[in-house]
């Protein structure tokens, strides 16, 4: 199965970011990503704050449990068995390090069970929602319905295989 991760509504490239927890914020240069399972310094295809759209595509494993669909892949957190995939903000330096300031968790646990059985079977599991929170600022925190709405599609990927002349 695949994540895919349709984002809209980004909110610009320069935002005000804390320079310490509690200091002055000044405007940097605004980056979002999806963050690797436990290395926060791998992120996956960052796009600037100001893409008309950002779209992301996660290799992962669907197993059928007695509970429900289990979801698992490199880019899907596990916390006290709440599985949730992270979109990391943060600034691009001059030499190109990501420096990370916030993060957005899509929490896989609020998918409804159907849409998750029916992505395990057609192949691709959409997430579709806008980035920006209604101050402005860069979407963070737990992201739930109705902020994401998620889908079921076929995946229509098909790998050539090459046959024998």
């Amino acid at each position: 199965m695949r994540i895919r991760i349709d984002a809209v509504d980004l909110p610009g490239r320069t935002h005000p970011v804390p320079t310490s927890r509690n200091g002055p914020s000044e405007p940097r240069d605004l980056y979002v990503a999806v963050q690797r399972r436990d290395r926060p310094g791998e992120l996956l295809d960052p796009h600037p704050g100001d893409a008309p759209s950002a779209t992301w595509t996660l290799e992962c494993t669907a197993t059928a449990t007695p509970t429900g669909t289990d979801v698992k892949g490199p880019y899907v957190q596990d916390r006290l068995g709440r599985r949730f995939v992270y979109l990391s903000w943060g600034t691009v330096d001059e030499e190109g390090v990501f420096s990370m300031f916030r993060r957005a968790k899509l929490m896989l646990d609020m998918v409804p069970a159907d849409v998750l059985a029916e992505a395990a079977r057609e192949g691709v599991l959409v997430a579709r929602l806008g980035l920006t929170d209604p101050q402005g600022g860069p979407l963070c925190a737990r992201v739930v319905p109705p902020h994401v709405t998620w889908t079921a599609e076929r995946d229509t990927y098909a790998p050539v295989v090459a046959k024998d002349a």
